[in-house]
C-alpha cells in the first residue's frame, strides 16, 4: 500500500523536495491507517479506564494493601495471643553432672527429652507489660536404664512490665490508626490525580488532533490557492513573488502536516499506554465542549481540605511520631527498670499421672534496674535531638498549612474563573474561524494581500489551541480541586472508593 502511494506521486511531482516529504507523510498516515481497530474516547470513558489499568492506579493498589496487612499486624498487639512451643532433644555425650554432696563429675549420659509449653498472652496498653497464662509438661528419659520422670507446671500467672521505659502500645495506638487512615485516603487521591494525569494526556491527543486536522485543511487550501494563484500568474494579474509566497506557503503547510501527523503518534501512543490499550488499536479522542457550572466556595473547600486530606492527616502523623520520638529518647536516658513476676503450680513424678498429683507453689519475682552513671552526656543530647526534631516538625507544618491554604485557595479561585475564560476562548474559536473563511475570499476576490491571508491563518489555529487548552486547563483544575479536598461540589458529596474489593 505504502509502495503504490509512493509510485504515484513520484509519477505526478518532479520536485525532489516536494516528493521527499510528501513520501514521508504516507509512510505515516499509511502506518496508522493499517494499525488496528479505531476507538473514541469521551474524557470520562478514559479517566475510567485510566483507573482501573494505568500503572499509577496499580501501584497505588498494591500500596493501600500493604497498609492494610500492616495495620492488620498492630492490631494483633492488642488481642490475646496463644503458642504452642516444644524443644524435643537427643543428647548422648560426657556431661558435667552436680552430685548430691554438691561435687560435680563427668558422667555418660544418653537421654532423651521432650516438653510442650501452652502459652496464653495478652499485651496491656495502658502500662505497655504482658500478662500471660502458661502450662506446661517435661519428660526426660534416661535411655540406658529406661528410667522416666515427668516434671508438670499445671498453671503459671505472670506478669512483666518495664517501668519506667518507652510504651509504644500506647504511641502505637496514636500513630498507627492515624497512618491507616492517611492511606485510606491517599488511595482516593491517587485515583483523582490519575483522573488528573488521564486529562493531561487526553488533552495533549485531542490538541494533536486539532493541529493535525488544521494542518490538512490547510494544506488542501494552500494548494487551492496555489493552484489559483498560476492561474492568475499566467495572465498577468499577480507578480512572481506573490506567487513563490504562495508555494512557500503550499511547502510550509505540507511540512506541518507530517509534523503534525507524528505529535499525533506519540501523544496517541501515551495514552494508549496509560489506559492499558492494545498496540494495534488507533485511539481518537471526543472533545465535549459542554462544561458542568458551579462555584466552589474558597472557606468550605479548605475547611474540606482540612479535614479530608491525607497530606493534612499525615502532618498530624508527623508531629504524634516526633512526640513519640521525644518520649523515646527519655526514656532510654534515665533510670530503667524491668519487673517480671509470675506465681504458678508444679510437680514431678515418674509416672504422668502422679505428676499432676498434689503440685507444689512456685513463686518468681525479679527487678532487673539500669542507671547511667557516666554517659558523657550521650542520652542528654538524644533527648534534646529528639525535642529539637520534634519543635522543627511543627514549624515545618506549620507552614506547610499555611502554603496549603495558599494553594487550595488559589486553585479554588482560577477554577471559579475558568468556565468564563473557555466561553472566551470558545467565541474567539468561532470568530477567528468566521475570519479567516472571510480572508480567503478576500483573497480569491482579490481584495487582500497574502500577508491578511496567512495572519487570519494563523489566527485560526491559535484559536483554536487556546480553546482547547482552556478545556484542559478547567478539568486539570476540576480534578486538582477533588483530589485536594476529597469531595465531589458538582453533585455535592464526598469521594470514596469500596476499599473492601482491593482486598478480594
Amino acid at each position: 500500500m505504502v509502495l503504490y502511494l509512493c509510485i504515484i506521486i513520484r509519477i505526478q511531482h518532479d520536485d525532489d523536495m516536494r516528493t521527499v516529504i510528501l513520501f514521508l507523510f504516507l509512510i505515516v498516515r499509511a502506518a496508522v491507517i493499517s494499525a488496528g481497530d479505531t476507538i473514541v474516547l469521551r474524557l470520562d470513558e478514559a479517566i475510567g479506564q485510566a483507573k482501573r489499568n494505568s500503572p499509577d492506579a496499580s501501584n497505588a493498589r498494591h500500596t493501600f494493601r500493604s497498609e492494610y496487612w500492616s495495620m492488620r499486624s498492630y492490631r494483633a498487639n492488642y488481642l490475646p495471643s496463644l503458642w504452642l512451643n516444644s524443644s524435643p532433644y537427643y543428647d548422648r555425650a560426657i556431661n558435667a553432672v552436680t552430685q548430691s554432696d554438691g561435687s560435680v563429675r563427668f558422667v555418660e549420659q544418653n537421654l532423651l527429652r521432650a516438653n510442650a509449653q501452652l502459652t496464653l498472652s495478652q499485651n496491656v496498653s495502658l502500662t505497655g507489660g504482658n500478662i500471660f497464662i502458661k502450662s506446661s509438661v517435661d519428660r526426660l528419659e534416661i535411655l540406658d536404664s529406661r528410667n522416666v520422670s515427668w516434671q508438670t507446671v499445671p498453671v503459671t500467672i505472670g506478669y512483666s512490665q518495664s517501668l519506667f521505659g518507652y510504651n509504644s502500645l500506647k504511641w502505637d495506638k496514636r500513630t498507627r490508626p492515624a497512618r491507616y487512615e492517611a492511606a485510606c485516603r491517599e488511595y482516593v487521591e491517587t485515583l483523582e490525580l490519575v483522573a488528573a494525569g488521564t486529562v493531561n494526556r487526553f488533552f495533549s491527543l485531542a490538541t494533536a488532533q486539532s493541529n493535525l486536522e488544521s494542518a490538512v485543511a490547510n494544506h488542501d487550501n494552500a494548494v487551492r490557492l496555489y493552484e489559483l494563484a498560476r492561474g492568475r500568474y499566467d495572465i498577468g494579474t499577480i507578480t512572481e513573488n506573490e506567487m513563490l509566497q504562495l508555494e512557500i506557503n503550499m511547502l510550509s503547510e505540507e511540512t506541518a502536516r507530517i509534523n503534525a501527523m507524528l505529535e499525533l503518534n506519540d501523544y496517541m501512543q501515551s495514552l494508549r499506554s496509560y489506559l492499558g490499550i492494545g498496540g494495534d488499536v488507533v485511539v481518537r479522542v471526543s472533545v465535549d465542549t459542554a462544561l458542568p457550572e458551579f462555584s466552589v466556595n474558597e472557606d468550605e473547600a479548605f475547611s474540606l481540605a482540612l479535614q479530608n486530606s491525607p497530606e493534612m492527616i499525615n502532618m498530624r502523623y508527623k508531629r504524634v511520631v516526633s512526640e513519640s520520638n521525644v518520649a523515646y529518647a527519655r526514656a532510654n536516658a534515665g533510670l530503667k527498670a524491668d519487673l517480671y513476676m509470675s506465681f504458678g503450680l508444679t510437680q514431678s513424678a515418674e509416672r504422668f499421672r502422679d505428676a499432676y498429683n498434689e503440685p507444689l507453689n512456685q513463686q518468681y519475682v525479679s527487678v532487673g534496674l539500669s542507671l547511667p552513671i557516666l554517659d558523657w552526656g550521650k542520652g542528654r543530647g538524644q533527648v534534646k535531638l529528639a525535642k529539637s526534631n520534634r519543635d522543627l516538625v511543627s514549624l515545618q507544618t506549620e507552614q506547610r498549612r499555611n502554603d496549603f491554604e495558599t494553594d487550595i485557595r488559589k486553585t479554588v479561585n482560577q477554577f471559579n474563573l475558568q468556565l468564563q475564560r473557555v466561553r472566551i476562548a470558545a467565541k474567539t474559536d468561532a470568530t477567528a474561524a468566521r475570519r479567516h473563511d472571510v480572508a480567503t475570499r478576500l483573497y480569491i476576490l482579490g481584495k487582500s494581500t497574502i500577508l491578511d491571508l496567512n495572519s487570519a491563518t494563523s489566527e485560526k489555529d491559535s484559536a483554536r489551541r487556546n480553546h482547547i487548552s482552556a478545556l484542559y486547563k478547567y478539568w486539570n483544575l476540576y480534578y486538582a480541586i477533588r483530589s485536594m479536598t476529597l469531595f465531589d461540589f458538582e453533585r455535592n458529596i464526598g469521594l470514596s472508593e469500596d476499599l473492601n474489593e482491593l482486598l478480594k
